[in-house]
């Protein structure tokens, strides 16, 4: 099980917290540091994800998208995504349903 509420290394320069999730919906943070990277990936669960702070450049199937504090982005399932911080960033991810691969 994964340890809720506790800060995780992720991948160099990039560290997680999952929150406690509910029933059909759960968020996590994401810190990243300039240069950290979320590596292109795909899940079938619909994500938003809102910058808490700094500018990161997200690739969402063949678009390209800068976001930055204040901004949110959607990602629909099933879409190939990944993103690069440009500087020193925070994210704010939600996910319906359930994240299962996160939770264990």
């Amino acid at each position: 099980m994964a340890n809720i509420g506790e800060w995780e290394v992720v991948d160099k320069g990039v560290t997680r917290k999952i929150h406690q999730p509910g029933t059909h919906i759960m968020m996590m943070e994401v810190n990243f540091e300039k240069g950290g990277m979320g590596a292109e990936h795909s899940h079938p669960h619909e994500q938003f994800t809102y910058c808490l702070e700094g500018k990161l450049e997200f690739k969402v199937g063949e678009e390209t998208v800068i976001l930055s504090k204040g901004q949110s982005l959607h990602i629909p399932g099933d879409v190939i995504h990944g993103v690069i911080a440009l500087e020193q960033s925070a994210l704010l991810d939600t996910f319906t349903p359930l994240r299962e691969d996160l939770l264990k």
